[in-house]
């Protein structure tokens, strides 16, 4: 008998753990000390009205599904038509036109820490395109999902904005591209200084199955034509959904919301 069979067995895991599920999304810092994303929230940063946060089922959840993704820095672009000049907190030279613009001392950090061959290819923060007023805006970030996954990139959902410009959404396969998380916005203001401020989100990101995705996914949809073509179960939920709240006496407020709760955290737990 060796030393190896008097040992004490080893303690058996807890039958209830489960192996630590990798992130479905990870943020990869690039810039320091740049506002990292954080997860959206049903208030929608605290812009909804209270009864909608209270009651509102479908407003709430399409607020919190994603991620705040922030601006890198505080900048302001003007735009006169067709050139744009821009400044950031701190600037001491004024304005500056607008073609691609660097993080204040960002290349030589990012040389300083890449390997060799990706020297002198740091993303800049701001460039203007071709097209008039458009303009691409890299947070600092790089994001990656896990096989299967890509991510929307738009307008962060149901915070107003200062006018003056909009963001294009798109959707990026970031299970394979591992670049720079950026947006491109289309400015619609002119001669009007546009103030991009880092305590509010500048876009909001949401993981989507790609398989929702493809093409025969997206053609696989029904149509039923005419109102005579519902069928006796499509009444009854039509009236549990539209009728029976109105006719039941001391009807209580937000059912909808209170059942989605529930729903959601059975299928949590």
């Amino acid at each position: 008998m060796t030393d190896d069979d008097t040992a004490s067995p080893r303690p058996a895991a807890p039958a209830s753990a489960a192996p630590a599920r990798a992130p479905r999304v990870s943020f990869y810092r690039m810039i320091p000390d740049i506002r990292l994303p954080q997860r959206a929230d049903r208030s929608a940063a605290g812009s909804l009205p209270t009864r909608a946060f209270r009651y509102c089922e479908p407003v709430t959840s399409a607020s919190a599904y994603g991620y705040y993704v922030f601006s890198p820095l505080n900048f302001t672009l003007v735009w006169d038509g067709h050139d744009i000049q821009w400044t950031y907190e701190g600037n001491e030279h004024g304005w500056m036109p607008l073609t691609r613009a660097q993080y204040p001392y960002f290349p030589a950090y990012f040389n300083e820490r890449v390997p060799e061959e990706i020297r002198d290819f740091s993303p800049p923060i701001l460039a203007s395109l071709q097209e008039p007023g458009l303009v691409n805006i890299w947070s600092g970030l790089i994001a990656r999902t896990i096989p299967g996954w890509s991510l929307l990139v738009r307008p962060p959902a149901n915070i107003p904005r200062r006018g003056g410009y909009e963001l294009f959404e798109g959707i990026i396969e970031t299970d394979r591209w591992f670049g720079p998380l950026l947006t491109n916005i289309r400015l619609t203001k002119t001669d009007t200084p546009i103030e991009f401020n880092n305590e509010l989100p500048l876009f909001q990101v949401q993981p989507v199955p790609r398989e929702a995705l493809e093409e025969a996914s997206l053609n696989n949809f029904g149509i039923v034509r005419d109102i005579e073509e519902l069928q006796p179960e499509d009444w009854d939920d039509f009236y549990d959904t539209v009728v029976r709240p109105n006719v039941t006496v001391n009807r209580p407020r937000g059912e909808y919301a209170a059942a989605a709760r529930r729903r959601r955290k059975g299928e949590e737990g």
